[in-house]
């Protein structure tokens, strides 16, 4: 069997779309209805129902899936062990916070090491990094996550990430030398992370846990609009001390002695059921050198 017919086939199953797999694939959109009629003939079976909004998987189709995944897996480690040399595309999902601080350290350090390799990176939250990883359009993924139970993704801590809360230098709290209590605290203007942000959401749920609290959070999908409203003096923020420390030295933002927050682990996760390739096994080795030495 062409494994191509197999590329294709696993394509549409994650898009599904043909329109989206061609695109994906490089190819024409009749080339991808030709592959997967030839598949379907081979196999004597229909993969996928033809619906008005896209492609759905039949039951015979996701038994498929599986199995296609698993020989294109084998392939790709027959084709590693001939090269003997990492090359080819990594795609790692992170959040935004890591994409700017901790993985670009990484992907310097594997262009000098192994400068076949091409690291692909993609700013996602925690659902969108699993579910890229179980759709296969992700091979690694970085989540900020105290806890990380997803069944068929599995996740090991590599380091942690302290938290800072921060403000303006003109703000009211900047002056503070004492602690910052939980009811002043949930009287103020906060510019949060989108949801799904785990330190975010923690700290609102304990804003309104506070009596008669009217806390007032703005979200953003972008750690640089959440600071930048904050060195506005709009109110005040939670995020990794790693994307606000500049700020601090700068004097454009101050932190704000308050509640202690946990350190947040950062996770590597990946898979459970896919094979970790030479490529996605050198960033891993770079990232834990780094984040341990």
């Amino acid at each position: 069997m062409d494994t191509r017919l197999l590329h294709t086939f696993t394509a549409l199953a994650r898009t599904g779309s043909f329109t989206a797999a061609a695109a994906e694939l490089h190819l024409a959109q009749s080339t991808v209805t030709v592959h997967i009629r030839t598949l379907e003939r081979e196999l004597g079976t229909r993969l996928f129902d033809r619906l008005p909004a896209g492609t759905l998987l039949t039951e015979y189709g996701r038994v498929m899936l599986e199995r296609a995944e698993d020989v294109l897996d084998a392939v790709a480690r027959l084709k590693a062990d001939g090269e003997g040399e990492v090359r080819g595309p990594v795609a790692v999902g992170a959040p935004e916070s890591l994409c700017s601080t901790r993985v670009p350290g990484v992907i310097a350090a594997l262009r000098t090491s192994h400068p076949e390799m091409d690291v692909r990176l993609y700013a996602a939250g925690t659902a969108e990094c699993v579910e890229g990883l179980r759709s296969g359009r992700l091979d690694l993924a970085l989540l900020l996550e105290e806890d990380a139970d997803f069944g068929d993704v599995t996740t090991e801590p590599i380091t942690r990430e302290p938290l800072a809360l921060v403000c303006a230098p003109g703000h009211p709290l900047a002056a503070r030398t004492h602690a910052v209590t939980w009811t002043e605290l949930a009287a103020e203007n906060f510019f949060l992370l989108e949801q799904g942000c785990s330190y975010s959401d923690e700290l609102e749920r304990r804003l309104l846990a506070v009596p008669g609290s009217r806390p007032r959070p703005t979200r953003f999908g972008s750690v640089d609009a959440a600071r930048s409203c904050v060195a506005a003096g709009l109110g005040l923020t939670l995020l990794p001390l790693t994307t606000v420390e500049e700020h601090v030295r700068q004097g454009r933002l101050v932190q704000v002695p308050g509640p202690r927050f946990a350190d947040v682990p950062v996770r590597l996760a990946r898979h459970r059921r896919r094979w970790t390739g030479p490529g996605a096994q050198a960033f891993t080795e770079e990232l834990v050198r780094q984040s341990t030495g």
